[in-house]
């Protein structure tokens, strides 16, 4: 049988006959050991390729015929061959990480599988490890062999069974179903079925305890399989976990490995959780932790390297290096004492920042009394001994590290609102007084030796807490005063302050960079969702105390992480009033506090900060900043962005290959202009002192080569502008002194001579040019007004130009910030542009991208916006100038684009509804226009009647009444004024959406005369749908539409008093009938109109109590002239109704007319 060239070993080439005959004779026995010999000589090891190593192609090719090879030449009754075949499986397939093609799969599992059946079971560990490694990365290909795998008799089934004696035996095949659930990324999946029998098994494995017949090392082995089958499942098969009792079965199996073998600790959990506001049933066993706690933190003088042998997983199955270390140790102490120590702030504050323990405790005993260094002097053990406890250590914590690894694939796979209900079995919550404080995810942060566990840990929680925004937003701290029961708001806000405490310990205690990374990402995870506007202040002040020294630190990746968290606590409800005076803290405050793991550096940098602001003088403090020195962080952001690095590199900066720079490693000064972006944002009116300064780092940034850095330049020039946009616009409550004064020009100046424009132009990079023209849109509109003309031309040629672009990102900001532009006084006015801007927008508007269009809709409506208030203020002189060509195209394009997708939909109604007020006699007269006007009108009028977001059916009520207030059109004549008002009428009876209603009862009031409403039967059916509306302006299935209840009945009784005004005297029969049938529901509610005085409804209409009385009474007035002349021919009169509301709201205010 000739063997491949690349197999040839000291013996030769080929599997020589003589062993062949052995390998098939009787006598085989006698010459196992022989035959053994043999095969490792042919075998192994291969020419020139090293074990762990990937072989070339051919060669895998040729490792595979090997093995069929093998198989083929032993048969199933030769068991001891068939093991060895087996282990020549499974060290070939690991040793060279070879994926066997299908053919030769199918072939060796069906032998494996075969002598699982007919081999006696001393063989089957060996059969099943070979087995293990054939499936793995192959559960696609093994479709067929799955019924006698996994099916109800399956072989896997009956060895993972709890009733198997064997526990390697049942390791094994727990193991080879584990890597038949890995899933191949575009390839078919397990069936739920299968699925299903493998998570019930995976699930059994986990609750099973250990037997006294079972190594800790094995068992802890047998977990470790079990649980990355689990994962397997949740990520590869996209597996929900929608059942209570499947979640809380795998959850309390999850926590019980969490603290797997953690020493000093031993916890009973049952076998399901369940949701609940309370604390979990967490019982502990206090004397078996008083036992473990001396055995288990015993130092070895060396943790004993693991040797391949018996339990060492080899390949597929990373056994991993815990990597021990104790972490609160006598270091942590010295670290923790510094921080208590340090002047960060007064006593009072220092003693709240580290020692907020629950009464009665010492700070320190609750996490740190057993937890001191113990030398290897003292240890009970001998050296092997010691070697054993570090390898079950080890072990240990991989069994811990695979179940939090596991817990993360479980929490993407259920619900939060579901995860929601077992927070307390996982978060820490405060203690009562005289209980100890139940075991959490904070436990393994603060008390597990191995810092990757610790790490886990923390990433678990952070996932936890990454939105939970909408679940903390109840949380209110207590009254001062007793209750008989906790609230949940009280209990999730004392969750919330425990978990602050808890993270704090743990940053101070920390010694491993990669591991204090994650807590400080975990804490602004929390920062970023708690409400700490409904919380007592000072868990921020904490926070921002304790992190200020790990700014220095000598790892990157803390350093960034730490600006991190500052960024969240400043974007947090921005603006809060304990944030807004830690930002005008004295620079110095809280930067000496240090520890083992917290250099020293701020004091050398002290001297850049107070002498920055020389570089452009701040306005005065009338520009908003109360303090006497400029903002801290503010000013070291701008330090690490600007200015060259003070020390050498650390050995973290090796990561980042642009660190060779004189300046920060670049990781650090992004995140410092994002931290700059989001103050700015958030506290713009501390930031404004700063205005010409921080732009001039927007400009520094965006001249720089980095396109990272250009981008966050714009991003941080963007929130500049917008910053001024705010304070400008007509509800801003920021005093005109306190603004940043429209000299700004000067600001702009800078930006349009610098680098902005060249910025717009750099085409490789798309996202720059995006954000560039967001800050470009930015500007205000005074500020524009004020350029130079030639500095003005320029920003419009820029935008118009990257309108063409063929990069979506960059078409759409461009088509916005035109819609920004056309808005501007000193432009709109200009027909030249405006007919430049329509055309650029019309472009977009059929772009392919729906982004591009849906920004374009948006300028659309913006740009026929900017038509009516040039009607209403230019008059006819501009209507004669636009061209009607290009105004015949906005109606059609924007009739078509209403067709489109909601996003589209919203503005382009919007865009109809001016366009069709713009209209003048001439145009509807056009037989060009003819067409697309009907067209246009069913698009609206469709649209009001659609299923469509509520959005875009306000935005068609809205279009129609604007409709409605062109004279020029035949209201109340053409056949589709009919379907309008039969569209309004049935919205303002029966939407969902109260908004909805509100805007549609304001467009059945718009026309301001009687034959605009057609005949008197259509009169009458309005009439009687706004007084269906009144009366159901209370009934609503969603209890938020109640809010609205008010101004909607507001907005009917208006359109109701306006149709009185205009009533004639064939509409007063349907008026007096409904009058009869429904005037005490009807008069309540306008009395309630009455006296509701001043209120701005949904439509924007301000009406006081005296309007609203000349209103009714000009109703009267003029229904008392028509019924005059009908006198005597109706028992009921409107205008005599009217008359007894008026009076009784006169009586009930106490008012006597004239």
């Amino acid at each position: 049988l000739p063997g491949p060239k690349w197999a040839t070993g000291k013996g030769g080439g080929t599997l020589d006959q003589g062993c062949r005959d052995r390998m098939r004779g009787d006598g085989f026995k006698r010459t196992e050991g022989r035959c053994r010999l043999d095969l490792r000589k042919k075998f192994f090891p291969v020419r020139g390729v090293r074990p762990w190593h990937r072989l070339p192609r051919e060669a895998v090719a040729d490792v595979c015929a090997l093995l069929v090879q093998a198989c083929q030449l032993v048969h199933l009754d030769q068991e001891h061959l068939v093991s060895k075949v087996c282990q020549l499986i499974h060290h070939s397939l690991n040793r060279f990480q070879v994926m066997v093609d299908e053919q030769n799969l199918n072939f060796l599992l069906s032998y494996c599988i075969s002598a699982l059946k007919q081999c006696s079971s001393w063989t089957h560990v060996e059969i099943l490890q070979a087995l293990a490694a054939l499936v793995y990365n192959n559960g696609p290909k093994c479709q067929k062999h799955l019924p006698d795998l996994l099916g109800q008799a399956g072989l896997l089934v009956q060895f993972s069974d709890s009733a198997q004696p064997d526990v390697e035996l049942r390791r094994a095949a727990v193991r080879s179903m584990a890597n038949l659930c890995l899933s191949v990324p575009g390839q078919p999946y397990l069936d739920e079925s299968y699925r299903s029998v493998c998570f019930q098994t995976f699930l059994s494995v986990l609750q099973s305890s250990k037997t006294s017949d079972v190594d800790d090392i094995t068992f802890c082995m047998l977990l470790q399989n079990a649980l990355k089958g689990i994962q397997s499942l949740l990520n590869g098969g996209k597996m929900k976990l929608m059942q209570t009792d499947q979640i809380g079965s795998l959850l309390a199996v999850l926590k019980k490995c969490m603290f797997h073998g953690l020493p000093g600790l031993s916890i009973e959990m049952p076998t399901a959780l369940y949701p609940a506001l309370l604390p979990q049933y967490d019982k502990r066993s206090p004397v078996k932790q008083e036992q473990s706690e001396p055995a288990a933190f015993k130092q070895t003088g060396s943790k004993g390297k693991q040797k391949k042998g018996e339990f060492a997983e080899e390949g597929r199955e990373e056994s991993g290096d815990a990597g021990h270390e104790p972490v609160l140790g006598a270091d942590m102490l010295k670290c923790l004492g510094d921080v208590q120590n340090s002047p960060c702030s007064d006593p009072q504050t220092r003693a709240s920042d580290v020692a907020c323990v629950p009464a009665g405790k010492d700070p320190l005993s609750s996490h740190y009394t057993n937890w001191k260094r113990i030398s290897s002097s003292e240890s009970e053990y001998s050296d092997a001994e010691g070697g054993i406890q570090s390898k079950m250590r080890s072990y240990q914590a991989n069994v811990r590290q695979g179940a939090l690894a596991c817990f993360l694939s479980a929490i993407k796979s259920i619900e939060k609102r579901v995860l929601y209900g077992y927070w307390s079995a996982f978060v820490p919550d405060a203690p009562g007084i005289g209980s100890p404080q139940s075991v959490s995810l904070m436990t393994i942060a603060l008390k597990d030796p191995s810092p990757k566990t610790r790490a886990c840990a923390l990433q678990v929680l952070s996932a936890i807490l990454e939105g939970s925004k909408q679940f903390l937003s109840v949380a209110e701290d207590a009254n001062d005063h007793k209750r008989a029961f906790t609230p949940f708001s009280v209990t999730i806000a004392s969750s919330i302050r425990e978990l602050h405490r808890c993270l704090l310990l743990a940053l101070v205690a920390e010694s491993s960079s990669q591991t204090l990374t994650q807590i400080i990402k975990c804490l602004a995870n929390l920062v970023s969702n708690a409400p700490y506007s409904r919380l007592k202040p000072g868990l921020l002040t904490r926070v921002w105390n304790q992190i200020k020294p790990y700014i220095s630190h000598k790892d990157v990746n803390v350093r960034v992480s730490s600006l991190t968290l500052l960024g969240a606590i400043v974007s947090v409800q921005a603006p809060l009033p304990e944030v807004q005076l830690l930002l005008q803290q004295p620079s110095s405050s809280g930067l000496n506090s240090s520890g083992s793991a917290t250099p020293h550096r701020f004091n050398s940098s002290e001297q850049w900060r107070k002498a920055l602001p020389s570089e452009g003088e701040p306005p005065d403090n009338a520009a908003g900043c109360t303090s006497s020195e400029p903002c801290w962080l503010l000013r070291l952001c701008v330090s690490i962005i600007i200015l060259p690095r003070e020390d050498s590199c650390s050995d973290s900066d090796a990561n980042f290959p642009a660190f060779s720079s004189v300046y920060e490693p670049c990781p650090l000064r992004l995140e410092s202009l994002q931290v700059l972006a989001l103050l700015v944002k958030g506290y713009f009116s501390m930031a404004q002192s700063y205005f010409l300064e921080l732009g001039e780092v927007a400009c520094r940034c965006m001249e720089e080569m980095d396109p990272s850095i250009q981008l966050h330049g714009a991003k941080l020039l963007e929130e500049l502008g917008t910053g001024v946009l705010q304070q400008y616009k007509p509800d801003s409550a920021v005093a005109p002194d306190q603004r940043v004064p429209v000299s700004v020009v000067t600001f702009w100046t800078m930006m349009l001579n610098g680098p902005l424009p060249g910025t717009l132009q750099n085409s490789p990079h798309a996202t720059l040019q995006t954000s560039a023209c967001d800050a470009l849109s930015s500007i205000l509109p005074e500020a524009f007004s004020n350029l130079q003309n030639e500095q003005q031309i320029l920003c419009v040629t820029l935008l118009l130009g990257l309108n063409h672009s063929e990069n979506p990102l960059v078409k759409a900001a461009a088509a916005r910030a035109l819609g920004v532009y056309i808005l501007f006084s000193c432009l709109r006015q200009d027909v030249m542009f405006v007919a430049d801007t329509a055309n650029a927008i019309l472009n977009s508007l059929h772009d392919k991208s729906p982004n591009v269009r849906a920004k374009a809709a948006w300028s659309l409506g913006n740009l026929t916006d900017t038509l009516i208030i040039n009607m209403e203020t230019m008059g006819q002189s501009f209507q004669e100038e636009f061209s009607d060509l290009l105004l015949l195209k906005m109606l059609r394009s924007a009739t078509e684009a209403s067709k489109d997708r909601d996003k589209v939909k919203s503005n382009a109604v919007r865009a109809l509804g001016n366009v069709l007020h713009f209209l003048q006699p001439c145009h509807i007269a056009n037989p060009r226009f003819r067409e697309a006007i009907e067209e246009s009108l069913q698009a609206l009028i469709s649209t009001v009647q659609s299923e469509a977001t509520m959005k875009v059916r306000w935005n068609a009520c809205y279009a129609l009444g604007n409709v409605f207030k062109n004279p020029a059109l035949p209201l109340g004549e053409a056949p589709w004024t009919t379907q309008a008002y039969s569209a309004l009428s049935s919205v303002v009876k029966s939407c969902k959406n109260f908004k909805v209603r509100i805007k549609s009862a304001m467009a059945l009031s718009i026309p301001s005369k009687r034959e605009c409403y057609g005949s008197t039967e259509q009169f009458c059916q309005i009439w009687s749908a706004l007084v269906v509306a009144l009366q159901k302006s209370e009934d609503t299935e969603d209890f938020l539409e109640f809010k609205y209840s008010a101004s909607l009945r507001t907005q009917i009784c208006q359109a109701l008093l306006h149709l009185l005004s205009l009533a004639k005297s064939t509409d007063l029969p349907v008026l007096r009938e409904t009058i009869a049938e429904n005037g005490d529901a009807i008069g309540s509610h306008v009395l309630q109109y009455l006296k509701a005085g001043v209120e701005e409804n949904e439509a924007g209409v301000h009406t006081d109590l005296c309007e609203r009385e000349r209103a009714l009474k000009g109703a009267i007035e003029h229904l008392r002239g028509i019924e005059k002349q009908q006198e005597g021919k109706a028992r009921v009169r409107v205008a005599l109704y009217l008359e007894g509301v008026l009076a009784n709201h006169a009586k009930a205010t106490g008012l006597t007319e004239a």
